[in-house]
């Protein structure tokens, strides 16, 4: 289960969101404390869902063997649901450039002027949860180890799909242009390609678990 919750976690952490919010950060006045308010945004709102969805989980003892249809079920729905938007996605297209629109969206507004509480608000909203996030705590909370062992596995989770607002904090220490300047980059690259980046990972995630799913509820799989 440590792989499935850790493959799903870097399929939730393929944010371009999160990429170009940091990127945006990174060149304000005080780009250091702007990340980490963005930063704890993120950890508040990924820890407060991780821990909500693991409680109802555990509550409902998938993780016993008797539990296995029920298990196996939720697999396979949360998989189905992914695709269901991945068909979603696909049929809507990619959102067009609206050079009309610019800075209209919320969070456009809020970095526009980062200060510290707008910036951990843009972290809430930036990392509220979606699917493959629930994906990855389903497969610590539905999996039989200890209190601590589960709380250390979700504790991964989170780190792990919250990387791109603490990998570039990092990096910035030690090269800030040169982290500057590649954010910068990767922030045109996604607002190319963040549309395929993400339809990819969902349809990946959904594949994985319909197919995990399918196998558990027929037995082809323990």
């Amino acid at each position: 289960m440590l792989i499935q919750a850790v493959g799903l976690a870097l399929l939730a952490a393929l944010s371009p969101t999160a990429v170009i919010v940091s990127a945006v950060l990174l060149g304000s006045a005080n780009p250091q404390r702007m990340v980490l308010m963005f930063l704890a945004g993120a950890i508040v709102m990924t820890a407060i869902m991780a821990a909500i969805v693991f409680a109802i989980l555990q509550g409902g003892h998938l993780y016993q063997p008797g539990e296995r249809q029920p298990r196996y079920g939720l697999r396979l729905g949360l998989g189905l649901a992914m695709l269901l938007v991945v068909a979603y996605l696909r049929r809507r297209g990619p959102k067009r450039p609206d050079p009309s629109a610019k800075d209209k969206g919320i969070i456009p507004r809020l970095i526009s002027r980062p200060g510290s509480m707008t910036t951990f608000i843009v972290g809430v909203l930036v990392y509220t949860p979606g699917l493959t996030f629930i994906a990855a705590v389903q497969a610590v909370a539905t999996a039989k180890h200890s209190l601590p062992a589960s709380i250390v596995l979700l504790a991964v989770v989170i780190g792990i799909t919250v990387a791109f607002a603490w990998l570039p904090l990092i990096l910035y220490r030690f090269a800030p242009e040169g982290t500057a300047r590649f954010l910068r980059d990767l922030d045109r690259w996604l607002r190319s390609h963040g549309y395929l980046l993400t339809v990819a990972a969902l349809f990946i995630g959904g594949m994985f678990l319909t197919i995990n799913g399918i196998l558990g509820l027929t037995g082809a799989v323990s």
